[in-house]
């Protein structure tokens, strides 16, 4: 189906970041903790979101043309 890694690896970044912004993941974060300052919940929220922007751009990088 996916003939190149990079395209296989693009997938796999897409389906963490499907499992890991779902509901009962992200339950886990919902609890009266700070980070700096910062409620658990957002911190971990743009923490996830930042590591699957930041994957997504080094593998589209890394991808051969």
């Amino acid at each position: 189906m996916f003939r190149s890694l990079g395209a296989q690896r693009l997938v796999f970044v897409f389906f963490a970041g499907w499992l890991l912004l779902n509901f009962p993941l992200m339950a886990l974060w919902d609890r009266e903790a700070t980070v700096l300052g910062v409620p658990l919940f957002p911190a971990a929220l743009f923490l996830v979101w930042a590591v699957l922007i930041g994957m997504t751009a080094w593998l589209v990088e890394r991808l051969d043309d």
